[in-house]
């Protein structure tokens, strides 16, 4: 009979309520659990490891006399009030920790490599006007106004903003689920995305279950915090801002960067057809909206009626995120600028193969094809 290891229910129930498990979900894996949970029995180091992996815990907490308590150390925005605990869900949560680990590996690799910090991160504050950020913005990414309209459709547009904001130092991030894992989905209702700003390595997490043309507008929402050296999360619930003053300047800064004020006056007056507005600023029409709402062209009321429709269409269109070709999805969810940069590490021998797989989370022939063909 193998040994069992005497573990505590309380940690057993805080590790269930953490994954948003119950015994019904685990029953079928872990038969025993019922009596663990009553501690009429124990289980054993083989079981113990099922039920890290299946509730989505490093093995090593299960044997903590208290639960350990797991907030983010950066504000973090839903419904759009500052998070009072910032706790947020285990496949967010382990998200920001796998890209933290991430960034401080790059920082240091950067500073190591005699690279100077981002002239842009943290350059403004809280007093810098809408429009001289939008202007340094604009001149950073080299994309001058009217720049999204060149494209066809509002993925191509997504795509050059990728490659723009990664051209000047900073590393995006675009994926919809934890790593490679299609089981663990996170939801845009709760994250549709973070930033992790650092002088030298900046991080954004875009949440790729939202649609193209919404993306754009949340990249460019954190790259501003990145201009304003603050990190943070948020769900940009009805694209409207936080109540805080740098989540309500990031918005504005965002919404006048990808659809001005004075081109959507212009606009305006040829078509006030959302879809047709949207296809041209290549936004989504929410953001058009929202951008008619503070130019004073709908009312509160009507927007509020506009948007729950909205919602609800948007909820039957939603896609399987979980798709595609494996290959085709990496380039987003690693950052190609990232993996070069692990790559290089590796071929200069400054960072073992074992650590470059565990840093973008392809292993062996997978990594080594991921190379070949994507960067």
């Amino acid at each position: 009979m193998s040994a069992t290891v005497n573990i505590k229910p309380q940690i057993l129930y805080w590790a269930m309520n953490r994954a948003n498990k119950s015994v019904d979900d685990l029953i079928k894996a872990l038969p025993k659990l019922p009596d663990w949970l009553d501690n009429k029995s124990q289980p054993t180091v083989k079981q113990l490891e099922t039920f890290s992996k299946k509730v989505y815990l490093p093995f090593g907490y299960l044997f903590l006399s208290v639960p350990p308590k797991e907030k983010i150390p950066f504000p973090y925005f839903r419904q759009g009030k500052k998070m009072v605990n910032n706790q947020v869900s285990v496949n967010v949560f382990d998200t920001i920790l796998y890209i933290q680990q991430r960034q401080q590996w790059l920082s240091e690799y950067l500073k190591e490599e005699g690279v100077q910090p981002l002239a842009f991160a943290g350059k403004y504050n809280i007093n810098t006007t809408v429009d001289n950020i939008v202007v340094d913005i604009r001149r950073t990414l080299k994309l001058p106004v009217g720049w999204a309209r060149e494209f066809k459709t509002q993925a191509e547009a997504v795509n050059k903003l990728i490659s723009q904001i990664e051209e000047t130092g900073v590393i995006v991030v675009v994926n919809g689920i934890v790593g490679n894992n299609t089981r663990r989905r996170i939801d845009a209702e709760e994250c549709r995305g973070f930033v992790l700003v650092d002088a030298y390595a900046p991080f954004l997490f875009v949440n790729n279950t939202d649609a193209e043309a919404g993306k754009m507008f949340t990249l460019i929402h954190e790259l501003v915090h990145v201009w304003l050296g603050k990190s943070a999360g948020f769900d940009n619930n009805k694209m409207l801002p936080a109540d805080d003053p740098i989540e309500k300047l990031c918005d504005e800064v965002a919404a006048e960067f990808l659809v001005p004020a004075i081109a959507f006056e212009k606009t305006w007056q040829s078509t006030q057809d959302f879809n047709a507005l949207a296809r041209i600023f290549k936004v989504s029409t929410l953001v058009i909206a929202r951008r008619a709402l503070d130019l004073r062209k709908m009312t509160r009321n009507a927007f509020f009626s506009w948007y729950n429709k909205w919602l609800q269409d948007w909820e039957e269109r939603k896609g399987d995120i979980g798709g595609g070709d494996f290959y085709n999805n990496q380039p987003n969810r690693v950052s190609r600028r990232f993996a070069a940069l692990v790559e290089r590490a590796v071929r200069n021998e400054q960072l073992s193969y074992r650590e470059a797989y565990r840093m973008t989370g392809l292993y062996g022939d997978t990594y080594h094809n991921f190379i070949n063909k994507k960067l």
